[in-house]
C-alpha cells in the first residue's frame, strides 16, 4: 500500500471516529469554534482550509471553524499567546524561544521540513556572504525562522545583531524593502523569497537548509488539555490534507496561488524546497530545534541559565502523532 493511501486510510479512520460522541474522553465541553491559522509557509494548512476537511468532521457536532492569517511565526505565536487562536503554525525555533519566554505552548504536529529561509540580496550589492552584512541595512521579521536563521549566520561570520542594521518588518514588507533599495539584504521567507528570486533575479547569498527549523503546529496548552479530541481531530484532518497535496501536487500549487495571487513558478519553486513526508514529531524536530537553540544561547539570545534540551522536550508533545506515523 503507497505511503499516500495509508495516510488517507488513517486519516479516515480518525475523522470518522468523530462522528461518534466527541465529548468521551474529553476534559470539557466542546466549544462552539476552534480557531487555527492558515499561512502561505504552511502549505498543507492553506489546503485543508480550502478543502473544508475539518469543517466537513466536525459539523455533527456543530462546531464551527474560524481562520485567522498569520504573516509570520512571531504573529502566530502572537495569537497562540494571546488567545486568539487555538492551533497555529510557526517554526520550531520561533515556538521554542517564544515558550522559554513564557508562551504556554506544545507543538503537535509537522506541517512541513522546509528550506524556507536564506539570505537575500540584490545581484548589484556586492554582498556575497554573512560577513559582507557589517554595517548594512537588513530587513527581518523578528521572533521568526528567518530572524534566527540571520543570527546564526552572522555568528558564524564572528559577527552578532549589533553589526548589522536590523530593519524589523514582517516579511513581504522585507522583500518590498530590498526591491526599492531601502535595504542591502533580508532574511527571506517562501513564498516571497521564490518571487524575489524568479522576479526580480534577488540572490539567494547564503543558504543552510540544515539551519531551517520544522514548521510546526503548536498548540495552547490550556486547550490540549481540555479539549484532546478535538486536537486529535485537527492532527487527523491535517493528515487528509497532507495525503491530499501528495497525491495531488497541482492542488497544492493552486491553493498556493490563489491565496499567494504569485505566478505558479514562483510557488513551484517554493513547494521544490518543501517536504511534507514526516509529520510525526520525534527526535527529527527534537535535533534540529535543539541546535539552534544552543546557537541562540551561544548568540545570547538565550538566556545562559536556560536548559535548552529540557525546554525542547517540554515544547515537543508526541501524544497527538497520527497513527500511520507512529
Amino acid at each position: 500500500m503507497s505511503v499516500t493511501r495509508r495516510v488517507l486510510l488513517a486519516a479516515g479512520l480518525a475523522l470518522a471516529t468523530l462522528t461518534g460522541p466527541l465529548g468521551h474522553g474529553a476534559f470539557a465541553e466542546d466549544p462552539k469554534e476552534i480557531r487555527l491559522d492558515w499561512a502561505t509557509y504552511n502549505p498543507v494548512g492553506l489546503l485543508l482550509k480550502e478543502k473544508g476537511f475539518l469543517e466537513e468532521a466536525l459539523a455533527p457536532k456543530g462546531i464551527k471553524v474560524r481562520w485567522v492569517q498569520s504573516l509570520g511565526s512571531n504573529k502566530a505565536l502572537e495569537f497562540l499567546n494571546a488567545g486568539a487562536i487555538d492551533i497555529g503554525s510557526a517554526a520550531g525555533a520561533a515556538a521554542l524561544v517564544a515558550r522559554i519566554n513564557g508562551n504556554p505552548i506544545r507543538a503537535i504536529y509537522a506541517f512541513s521540513r522546509p528550506e524556507w529561509t536564506a539570505l537575500v540580496t540584490r545581484k548589484d550589492t556586492g554582498i556575497a556572504k554573512p560577513a559582507d552584512l557589517k554595517g548594512k541595512r537588513v530587513a527581518v521579521t523578528r521572533g521568526t525562522d528567518p530572524h534566527i536563521f540571520l543570527i546564526r549566520a552572522l555568528q558564524g561570520a564572528g559577527l552578532t545583531e549589533k553589526d548589522a542594521k536590523l530593519v524589523l518588518l514582517q516579511h513581504p514588507d522585507g522583500r518590498t524593502a530590498l526591491d526599492r533599495g531601502d535595504v542591502d539584504a533580508w532574511a527571506g521567507l517562501d513564498p516571497m523569497m521564490a518571487a524575489a528570486e524568479i522576479e526580480n533575479g534577488d540572490v539567494l547569498f547564503y543558504r543552510d537548509a540544515a539551519a531551517n527549523t520544522w514548521g510546526l503546529l503548536d498548540v495552547r496548552e490550556d486547550f490540549a488539555q481540555a479539549h484532546p479530541d478535538l486536537v486529535r481531530a485537527v492532527i487527523a484532518a491535517y493528515e487528509r490534507a497532507r495525503a491530499y497535496a501528495l497525491a495531488n501536487p497541482q492542488a497544492l500549487g493552486a491553493a498556493l496561488v490563489a491565496a499567494t495571487k504569485l505566478p505558479e513558478p514562483v510557488i513551484a519553486r517554493q513547494l521544490e524546497r518543501t517536504d511534507l513526508t514526516q509529520p510525526a514529531i520525534g527526535p527529527a524536530q527534537a535535533e534540529a530545534i535543539k541546535a539552534a537553540g544552543l546557537a541562540l544561547q551561544q548568540a545570547g539570545v538565550i538566556a545562559a541559565g536556560t536548559d535548552v534540551a529540557a525546554a525542547v522536550d517540554g515544547l515537543l508533545d508526541t501524544r497527538f502523532n497520527p497513527v500511520a506515523a507512529r
